[in-house]
């Protein structure tokens, strides 16, 4: 028989808070976390605005990294080990008490170390080879935050990396949910972090046309499903959450913010960068995470949506929620909440799993900024520019990235 799942601890850094609460009411707000790009000089780029976090280097992660280990390990690992840190001390879970061969870490990035990468790669080719840092490769790997988080607290038990792309996040709760569900951990620490808003981050994304170029409006120019959308925003940041069973749970007093009941994931098996027009293999991620938790659309309350504001994508999501709700795909609230914060590539499907668990909590949808001007084939209820009251049960969130890798989770009210 199947464990239930539990969610009882949450951390988020975003450039739109760095404390969960403040990130929700600045959401709930209709703030925005996008402004010029400061983390490097932008004045050769095409695009010079994004969602990076200002003053992180100036103490960002002070309480939580000492200054000597925090030049060891890379930008997208210090968000993961604050926001885990965040998730972890909400829990008020006591490691010291558990048995940590039960306790892992499963955490997503799409990329990594990309600061490190170029540091390095600056530095071979200016000084030479001898002056590369003999922390490089610690420093860039992909599975540094999901490592240093289980050596703080002594997890001993399942501790991996998910790279799917934007889907990284998403994919790595997917797998923690059925670690803990199949009775091979009790705990785990689990969502993304990325840091790509670099050089080479930036002027990659925006080569290939895939950023927003909308310098007269910055705030306004994450706009998903509205008719003059023209690329998503770059972001960073990290959306960490402590999944837990339910018994487990409950036996130490944990609050509970919601419960993943369902799960699916699929590839489009068609371009490595253009979502299937039609939505197919987002479909089959959303049916078949129904079909994993035993729900009929019409339970469906709120869908998070990926929602990234570009042309092809966010059409191919409309298509993908009406081809899988049918009738109910306009009585469901839809909201991308990717316009108040960009896009945080793989970290995006944690951060996104924080909103939605609290929007159950409140009960409230979370708006979809600067929406101004609908678009005929993207029709659905995109609770355009203010949250919305609304009684919720069980939202879906979901992640889809490059590489046709698509997936879909639920949860809901306990």
């Amino acid at each position: 028989m199947k464990r239930r799942v539990v969610v009882t601890g949450l951390g988020a850094v975003t450039s739109l808070g760095c404390k969960v609460e403040t990130l929700w009411q600045n959401v709930l707000a209709g703030k925005s976390g996008v402004h010029l790009l400061q983390a490097f000089d932008t004045s050769a780029h095409k695009v010079k605005f994004g969602g990076d976090i200002h003053g992180w280097d100036d103490g960002g992660y002070d309480g939580y990294i000492d200054k000597k280990e925090s030049k060891r390990v890379d930008r997208f690992c210090q968000f993961a080990i604050v926001a885990g840190v965040d998730a972890i001390r909400d829990s008020g879970i006591d490691f010291t008490a558990e048995d940590t061969t039960r306790c892992g870490v499963v955490l997503g990035s799409g990329i990594g170390g990309l600061t490190e990468i170029e540091a390095q790669v600056e530095r071979l080719i200016s000084k030479g080879p001898d002056k590369v840092s003999a922390f490089t490769i610690p420093k860039l790997m992909l599975n540094a935050g999901s490592g240093h988080l289980s050596i703080t607290y002594g997890l001993r038990g399942p501790n991996y990396a998910v790279a799917t792309a934007c889907a990284s996040a998403a994919n790595a709760m997917g797998e923690a949910f059925k670690l803990i569900q199949y009775g091979d951990a009790d705990v785990m620490v689990t969502g993304g972090a990325e840091a790509a808003c670099t050089q080479m981050g930036l002027a990659g994304f925006a080569n290939m046309r895939a950023l927003s170029e909308r310098h007269d409006d910055p705030q306004g120019a994450s706009r998903p499903f509205d008719a003059d959308r023209d690329g998503f925003v770059l972001s960073e940041g990290a959306g960490v959450l402590v999944f837990e069973e339910y018994e487990h749970a409950k036996a130490r007093g944990a609050r509970i913010y919601g419960e993943v009941v369902g799960y699916g994931m699929t590839a489009d098996a068609g371009h490595i960068t253009q979502p299937d027009p039609y939505g197919a293999g987002a479909g089959r991620a959303m049916a078949l995470a129904l079909q994993n938790a035993q729900l009929n659309p019409e339970a469906i309350d709120y869908i998070n949506a990926h929602g990234t504001s570009t042309p092809l994508g966010d059409k191919a999501e409309t298509n993908a929620i009406k081809s899988v709700f049918g009738d109910h795909a306009r009585k469901v609230s839809v909201s991308s909440t990717k316009s108040s914060l960009g896009h945080l590539l793989g970290a995006s499907g944690g951060v996104e799993l924080v909103l939605s668990l609290l929007a159950i909590r409140d009960n409230v949808c979370p708006p979809t900024i600067n929406y101004t001007t609908p678009d005929p084939e993207c029709d659905l209820d995109y609770t355009p520019n203010e949250p919305r009251s609304r009684q919720l049960n069980y939202i879906m969130s979901n992640s889809f990235g490059f590489g046709g890798h698509n997936a879909s989770i639920i949860a809901g009210r306990v």
